[in-house]
């Protein structure tokens, strides 16, 4: 009798055991449990750590929580303005409700990959060449409210989505790079014209002033030749003013002869 009874409960201890061990699923920290009874939903999502469920009768399906980091495949399209390009992106996202993405939608992942190449393309046809290469941040907040939109119902929350690289054809790369060259050197020339200007304006006043002060033109002369004359390396020339060439020549004329005063006059008479 004593032998039966420790056999049974051997029996039933091994049962138990392997029971447990049948039920017993162990839920990590980033993770949630969606439990299935004969296909049946039930409502509440499992927690993380130790659970139970009822061996072949339940089935539990483990759904991560973590930001999911996808990588958006390059999408080759036409912009507004006719431009052809190549523009790939990312998108992160993460699970918010375990239970809508088990059971609306057969793979919430294909399904956000999916939504996320549409959207892409339908940006580019929307956007401007500037707009993708210059104002990428108001794409990005319209990709994400695109993606986004759709992916609610499915239990999925949009974290951020940014555009990583736009490829241009090499003739497009090539007519920029003129535009951008010549622009830059029409800024050179507006620049060296206003330069002009003000240097012109600069003369005109210093002209003024030494037209006023005739020694101020020779000093100006000597200041230039100490300036050229500190290079050993160059010819100086320089120029005579005219103003001196006659000066030297009303020097050499002889002088008029003197009329005779009254005095001698009457001298020469007597």
């Amino acid at each position: 009798m004593v032998e039966a009874l420790v056999t049974a409960g051997v029996a039933v201890a091994s049962a138990g055991v392997v029971y447990v061990m049948a039920a017993a699923r162990v839920v990590k920290q980033y993770e949630r449990g969606v439990v299935f009874r004969l296909g049946r939903l039930k409502s509440s999502v499992r927690g993380p750590g130790l659970t139970l469920i009822v061996p072949f009768v339940d089935r539990l399906r483990k759904v991560n929580l973590q930001i999911v980091t996808m990588p958006v495949p390059a999408q080759d399209g036409i912009t507004r303005d006719n431009v052809t390009v190549r523009v790939d992106a990312v998108i992160y996202f993460k699970v918010v409700d375990a239970a809508d993405a088990v059971v609306q939608v057969e793979d919430y992942r294909f399904a956000v990959s999916q939504m996320a190449q549409t959207s892409l393309r339908s940006i580019i046809g929307k956007s401007d060449l500037d707009d993708l290469l210059s104002n990428r941040e108001k794409l990005n907040q319209g990709l994400e409210l695109m993606i986004d939109s759709p992916a609610i119902g499915w239990g999925v929350q949009i974290d951020r989505v940014e555009i990583k690289d736009v490829s241009l054809p090499e003739t497009m790369k090539r007519s920029m790079a003129r535009q951008a060259e010549a622009d830059r050197e029409r800024r050179a020339r507006v620049i060296n014209a206003d330069a002009e200007l003000q240097a012109s304006k600069k003369l005109a006043e210093a002209a003024g002033v030494m037209s006023e002060q005739p020694a101020a033109l020779q000093l100006r002369l000597l200041q230039t030749v100490v300036a050229v004359a500190a290079e050993k390396n160059s010819t100086l020339v320089l120029p005579f003013p005219v103003e001196l060439l006659r000066f030297l020549e009303r020097a050499q004329q002889p002088l008029p002869p003197a009329e005779p005063g009254p005095a001698e006059a009457k001298t020469g008479q007597d």
